[in-house]
């Protein structure tokens, strides 16, 4: 099939060239001999009248034009996708597919347990690919790396189609027999506290390290870690604090040994968003998928 006298064989292609930057990796991710991706590259070119992958070092760089080309392209490839994906129906009970969710480290503390529950006994042939939160996790929907995103809704797009899927509050965790427990965390006692702090890898500021900044606090900063989920550990029998989600620190408290006192200053809610590239909303599958996510919030706040 060719359209504006281009193989739509090649504009395949062309997708995977520019995301990969490379002739093996391309040739690799569409199954096909390097020759044969050299061959495309080279019939792109003189389509294009532009080199598109240039020679930098040891590796390849996108040309100008290429850089122009690169969301357009994918964007076309998304829509293709989208329309071949879809089937009138799905039946969790027989039907096989592996879903892609970019979720937090947070997100899955609390809900994971009752995804997976679900998942198996709902879906046993669904396969589940839970990745990490991206620096722009928009890109991954675009991009079709990702069917969903679990993210705080300040991440998301405007234009991406999205609902709210829980709320939650931010608290302060301590360890119950340390010395901040029993007595009320004034702003004096939290600014003076040693705490544990959240700094995501994608170089962002933490949801909890910006509400301190906002009330005005510099923070006793004698720990930091990657991972939201590993905070109450780290908490656990010092005299540290964290100010974490409510959820989070819910599940803690249950464990035992661990106490929760509200925070000292005005926090507005967390509010975790859902979302999904706008080509795919007729999707049965991802349907049934934002059902049961839907279904594993309720879930875990009865058990909570």
């Amino acid at each position: 099939m060719r359209f504006n006298k281009l193989d739509m064989n090649l504009l395949a292609a062309l997708d995977i060239l520019l995301k990969t930057r490379s002739v093996t990796r391309a040739a690799e991710e569409m199954f096909i001999t390097q020759s044969a991706m050299s061959n495309a590259l080279g019939r792109l070119r003189t389509f294009f009248d532009d080199p598109l992958l240039v020679q930098v070092g040891r590796g390849m760089e996108l040309s100008p034009l290429a850089e122009t080309l690169q969301e357009p392209v994918r964007e076309i490839m998304m829509r293709v996708e989208s329309a071949t994906r879809i089937r009138p129906v799905f039946d969790p009970l027989t039907d096989a597919r592996t879903f892609n969710i970019v979720i937090s480290d947070y997100s899955l503390a609390v809900l994971g347990a009752q995804l997976s529950r679900r998942v198996a006994e709902e879906a046993p042939n669904i396969r589940l690919n839970l990745r990490p939160q991206h620096a722009d996790p928009t890109k991954l929907l675009d991009r079709g790396e990702a069917d969903m995103l679990i993210v705080p809704d300040y991440l998301g797009a405007s234009e991406q189609e999205h609902e709210i899927l829980f709320e939650d509050e931010l608290v302060v965790l301590v360890d119950a027999g340390g010395p901040h427990a029993g007595v009320e965390m004034t702003l004096d006692r939290f600014a003076a506290a040693p705490q544990v702090l959240m700094e995501p890898l994608t170089g962002q500021e933490s949801y909890s390290a910006v509400a301190i900044r906002n009330a005005g606090i510099v923070p006793r900063k004698v720990l930091s870690s990657y991972l939201f989920s590993s905070i109450p550990e780290l908490i656990r029998g010092t005299d540290r604090i964290g100010l974490i989600q409510r959820r989070l620190a819910e599940l803690a408290v249950a464990h035992g040994g661990m106490e929760v006192h509200p925070a000292p200053f005005p926090v507005a809610p967390l509010r975790q968003s859902l979302r999904w590239h706008a080509h795919r909303s007729r999707d049965p599958g991802l349907i049934w998928m934002r059902g049961l996510l839907k279904a594993c919030v309720a879930d875990a706040e009865r058990v909570g």
